[in-house]
Parts: C-alpha cells; structure tokens; sequence
C-alpha cells in the first residue's frame, strides 16, 4: 500500500485523549506511506500531522446517556453522513479511536460493506461487563489495546488483537522536570500547586467543576498560597470553568490554560481529576490525584449495575490496588474531595510510595506504539 499515492484511510477520533494518542499513529503512518490520505474526524494535534478534520473533534464528546439523547440527532446524522461517504469513496482501511458507542456502529456498517477496520483503545470491558464483545467481533477486523491484560480478553473472544503499549508512556518522560514547567508558567519553584482537571466534556464540567471548584476554596482556607492550576480543553470549556468559579467566588491564584495539560501536571503538586485518560496522565507523570466522576442519576445507576470492578480509576485498575482515592457520585462532595486533596499534597511518605508505583507502571506500558499500531493498520489495508 505504501506504494499507492491516492490510498486512504478514515479515522474518527472524539475527544482531546483520542487526539493525542491518535497523533502519534498519524504521523508514523505518513512516515510509513507519506502519500496516505487521512482523514475523518480528529483534532489539533491529528491536524498538525496532516489529517484532514471534517467535522469538529468536540461534537462527539458527550458525557452519560442523558446528555447522549440530547445529542443523538446530531450524532447519528455526522455518522450517517461519513459512512455513507466512505462507503462510496472505499479507504483502504478505517481505524476508530476510542469513542466505542459512536465508532462501534460505524465500523460494524463499514465493515460488512467491505471495508476493514481497527479499533485502537478498546472500552473497558475489563471494568464492566463484557457483552460488547460480540459486536465487537462483528464490528472489528483487528482491536489495538493499549494495556497489557486486554490481549488475552480479546484473543479469548477470537478477535485478533495486537497489543502496541500505550502512547504517552512514550511522549512523557521517566523522570517529569517539574521545575522547567514552572519556569514556562513563572511558578514559583516553593509554590504549592494543586492541578485542577474536571474533564474535557460540557456533562463533565457541570458535575465537576463546581466541586473541585469549592473544594479548592476549601483548601486555600487551609492554605492561602495554595496555587490553583487549570488546564483547559478549548475556549468553550475554559468559559464554563470560569462562570463556575465566579459562582463558587472567593478564589485566589486561580489560573486557567488552553491546552498545557502536560505542562501543568509536570508542574503541580497533586491533582483533583475527571476519571478517564487523564488520570493515567497523572500517574504518568508520577503525581499523587484524587480521582471523582458524577453522572447524571439514571447514567450511574446503571454503571453500577455494570460493574465488576472495585475500580474506576485506571492508575488503581492497573495496580491492581487502591493506590489513589476516587470520589464518585454522592461521594464527591467539596469537604471530602478537599480533606483528601490535603493528604495528596502534604503526604510526604505516600507521596514517594506512589512515585515508586507510578514508575513501575510507567515502565510496564513502554512500547513502540506508533511503530506497532501503524504496522498492524497498514497490514489490516494490505489484506483486509
């Protein structure tokens, strides 16, 4: 395929974890085949590889089912409209990044009109119940995980898998320079900060925002210096935050940044975090976090009926153990979130013990990842 200047592939990616894990395949792929097409949905960091972006990356970062049907007219149309699109102009291949409920049913369609697809990032079917799997057989020619346990889950249910490691093992560094990143952002090297990430989705930052936002005024009763730190997903998001703080009011040293996120991390102390990529990201970066999520009440009530791990967090998933707190639902109040941020940012002996944990774990997800996914996705094009 290398060979062939006019080929294509689609890719839809949804969301700004979905765009950085996607952008180093993106350019692997142009450095494999550099007359490849790529094109889809995906975001600034896919476009700065030359991905051709047709709709907005934000349309499709919805956050529990209500907010899903609020969505849904939209949504099916933006996927109607690329599947019958691809089903005409025929790509080599099509690969979906994460997003499983809008990609799922576009692969599936794409699939059985004749066009193989990969799916990289599989849904946590190791954190909830597995009855996708079976339309996962359906809907996938070849899944990429990231983590190391899912191969055999996979392999088991007879879906050809490979696993290629997890990109920002690679993009963040063993040892994160915590000052250099305060440098960037003149902060000073004594200060204590507290990183305040509620999400990348509009359902995210409502149930959020507001109380890392007051559990935040909480802390800085406790400590007045204390710096708050905010990196934001795009303009619309940053607007929402701050609305939310000027209603919580009171707030000192408060700061907001688009983008910057793995600036911030590498500059903070500890971090009040939105379950999801970005708690890995932290671990990552080797930061002590506490982790919430709130959904709407019919969203996580059937969640809980789902789950079957003591976890959602993926630092602890992937330990194996409690090794960072999560708040979630009625436990994500301001005062709880705020006690346990305290513990995050002065606990010295459990601030080293996770420094500890969080490099083995680092060490564990090091692959070749752009290598290995974009050798598996031209393959999957060659042969189908």
């Amino acid at each position: 395929m290398p060979g062939e200047g006019r080929a294509s592939i689609g890719m839809v990616a949804g969301e700004p974890s979905g765009d950085l894990l996607a952008a180093t395949v993106v350019e692997a792929l142009h450095e494999r085949a550099p007359q490849l097409a790529l094109a889809g949905i995906g975001g600034p960091k896919m476009q700065a590889q030359g991905f051709d972006a047709w709709y907005p990356m934000h349309k499709l970062a919805v956050n529990g089912y209500a907010d899903v049907l609020m969505h849904l007219p939209e949504l099916l149309n933006i996927r109607r409209t690329l599947r019958e699109r691809w089903l005409a102009e025929r790509p080599a291949a099509f690969v979906g990044v994460d997003a499983p409920d809008f990609n799922f049913g576009l692969e599936h369609a794409l699939r059985e009109g004749g066009i193989p697809t990969v799916h990289f990032i599989g849904p946590s079917l190791w954190a909830w119940r597995g009855e996708r799997i079976n339309k996962i057989r359906e809907a996938v020619s070849h899944m990429l995980v990231v983590f190391p346990f899912e191969e055999q889950i996979y392999r088991d249910a007879g879906v050809p898998v490979t696993y290629v490691g997890h990109p920002l093992a690679r993009i963040v560094d063993r040892v994160p320079d915590r000052a250099a990143a305060r440098a960037r952002y003149g902060i000073a090297a004594d200060a204590r900060v507290l990183a305040l990430m509620p999400g990348s989705r509009a359902g995210e930052m409502r149930h959020l925002a507001p109380r890392f936002l007051a559990a935040a005024k909480l802390l800085q009763a406790r400590d007045p210096a204390l710096q708050l730190w905010a990196p934001m997903a795009n303009a619309e998001r940053e607007r929402e935050f701050l609305a939310h703080a000027a209603a919580v009011g009171g707030l000192a040293n408060l700061h907001t940044v688009i983008g910057g996120t793995h600036d911030i991390l590498a500059a903070c102390n500890a971090v009040l975090v939105a379950s999801g990529t970005a708690t890995l990201e932290a671990a990552l970066f080797k930061r002590p976090m506490v982790i919430s999520y709130v959904l709407p009440r019919l969203s996580w009530w059937i969640m809980r009926r789902q789950a079957y791990l003591p976890w959602v967090g993926l630092p602890n998933v992937l330990c194996r153990d409690t090794v960072v707190p999560e708040l979630l639902q009625d436990e994500a109040t301001p005062r709880a979130l705020a006690d346990a941020a305290w513990k995050a940012l002065t606990d010295e002996a459990a601030i080293r013990r996770l420094e500890e944990r969080f490099t083995a774990l680092h060490d564990d997800l090091v692959r070749d990842t752009p290598a290995l996914a974009s050798q598996a996705i031209l393959e999957v094009a060659d042969h189908g």
